[in-house]
């Protein structure tokens, strides 16, 4: 057994993702909810999850800061409108640090290893691979569209056929090209037996890292 990796172990990070949002939407409205996010959230850090824990601190306190102000306001200075909505929202944005700190490809070899049906883990793969091509290619039509002089989308006509029409016309492309990949890479809906080239193995520390989520779920239950 290994003592310590710096990537933490996938399916742990779903996990204790799901743990965080579940238990945080429970006791949304208890101030040890407010305790028990911040102490995931620190938790995380301790686990190198730097990059993902402070970008979705920057959107926590925008978003969450905004509709707990307005939950507040709404429910005529209800202190305990605020703290629900803060926590409502603390779990959801918490609860996208561990998935966003691991590598797609590392999540689905895991779940290749796991045995898993092969329409999940290829759908995930797709999934996850598409997000940044459709990114990129968002960002390549809105610089035609500038070449072109159509610099707002915010005409109808113009995001319609400056922005919309080129859009869907790539994705077909796209779609053509990533089927033909797919087939040409062996992949196959069958659910035949696969090698995985490199494995993902359990850690002590990725033992700590769920552990530490369980015992931080029960400690809320019981307090």
């Amino acid at each position: 057994m290994i003592l310590y990796k710096k990537n933490l172990y996938p399916i742990f990070t779903i996990i204790a993702s799901l743990i965080i949002l579940v238990c945080g939407l429970i006791f949304a409205k208890s101030i040890s909810c407010s305790y028990f996010l911040a102490g995931c959230f620190v938790f995380l850090l301790l686990f190198l999850c730097y990059k993902a824990a402070f970008k979705v601190l920057l959107l926590y306190i925008v978003f969450g800061g905004l509709f707990s102000l307005i939950a507040y306001l709404a429910s005529g200075k209800n202190i305990n409108s605020l703290i629900a909505m803060a926590n409502r929202f603390g779990a959801v944005f918490v609860a996208m640090i561990p998935p966003l700190s691991i590598k797609s490809v590392a999540l689905v070899r895991n779940l290749n290893q796991l045995h898993m049906p092969r329409f999940l883990t290829l759908g995930m793969l797709i999934t996850l691979q598409f997000m940044p091509v459709l990114k990129k290619e968002i960002k390549r039509v809105k610089e035609a569209m500038k070449t072109r002089g159509a610099n707002s989308i915010l005409n109808p006509k113009m995001f319609y056929r400056a922005f919309l029409i080129p859009l869907v016309s790539r994705f077909i492309d796209l779609s053509d090209t990533l089927s033909l990949t797919i087939e040409s890479r062996g992949f196959s809906l069958e659910n035949n037996n696969v090698t995985t080239y490199k494995k993902e193995r359990i850690a002590i520390s990725d033992l700590v890292f769920i552990l530490g989520f369980i015992t931080g779920a029960i400690l809320l239950c019981v307090l």
